[in-house]
């Protein structure tokens, strides 16, 4: 017995029916179940949260001072070390007279940059040893016991830096580098150091251990181009033109550099230029 296709069709759309019908039904049993106290509210919106409280330490207290800070302050006063180093103590003066020494000899980069610098560190911590000694028995460590505040620390360690400074211009008479400094700021001619701001002072140290260093550098010269002088001057006389002086006046400089005691001449010469 065949089947028309219309018959078909509409057999299978009433099972498609009684299918979706049948599983309607299910769900609203299902639903149904749910006893209605047993759903749980929704949080109201309009409710807010109480702000959340912070208990600020007092910083004065040393047990309050936690290492963490301490790291913290540690590591922001590594950071600004270099330019401290640079400005305001007698580094720049060092290692400039170092540097033109090794010039004068013509070594190239003999000593190394290192060893140049490390020894300028070295020299530098043995001039500022009594400086940095004031300021930290006077500013440093009452501030860490809690004695006395920041800004009371940082007045306090000002004065034995300024007082460096003010030595080392005066020491080589470069005062006319302050009054400049100063007229550019636009400020009136001190009469007094206290009369000088920091930020004026600190350029002024610092074009003063420029010119004292250079000064310096040019005596420590002076007798290695004496040596260049008298090599070129023996070569020429012999018609050796074509050989360059250094290969000869490099020897004579080490020989005389060695037989001085060259490096501790100039050790102590610099240390003892800023205790005039």
């Amino acid at each position: 017995m065949r089947m028309d296709s219309r018959n078909v069709l509409r057999i299978a759309l009433l099972v498609i029916i009684s299918f979706v019908g049948t599983f309607c039904a299910h769900a609203q049993e299902t639903t149904g179940n749910i006893p209605p106290d047993s759903r749980a509210p929704l949080p109201s919106l309009s409710t807010n949260p109480p702000p959340p409280t912070f208990n600020i330490p007092d910083m004065t207290k040393k047990e309050n001072f936690s290492a963490g800070l301490q790291l913290i302050i540690l590591l922001t006063i590594l950071s600004l070390a270099p330019a401290i180093l640079i400005m305001m103590t007698s580094f720049t003066r060092i290692v400039i007279v170092l540097s033109l020494l090794r010039q004068a000899m013509g070594t190239q980069q003999l000593p190394p940059n290192q060893i140049l610098i490390g020894l300028s560190l070295f020299m530098t911590f043995l001039v500022m040893g009594p400086t940095w000694k004031q300021i930290n028995d006077q500013a440093l460590q009452p501030y860490m016991e809690g004695k006395i505040d920041q800004k009371s620390a940082l007045s306090i360690a000002q004065v034995p830096m300024r007082e460096f400074m003010q030595h080392q211009i005066f020491l080589n008479h470069n005062e006319e580098d302050v009054y400049m400094m100063h007229r550019l700021a636009g400020n009136p001619t001190p009469k007094t150091w206290d009369q000088v701001s920091t930020t004026t002072l600190i350029p002024a140290f610092m074009l003063s251990e420029l010119k004292t260093a250079f000064i310096i550098g040019f005596k420590v010269y002076l007798p290695f181009l004496i040596i260049d002088v008298v090599i070129s001057t023996l070569l020429i006389s012999m018609g050796m033109m074509m050989l360059p002086p250094v290969l000869i006046s490099l020897p004579f400089k080490l020989l005389l550099f060695v037989l001085v005691d060259g490096w501790h001449l100039i050790t102590e010469s610099l240390i003892s230029s800023f205790f005039k």
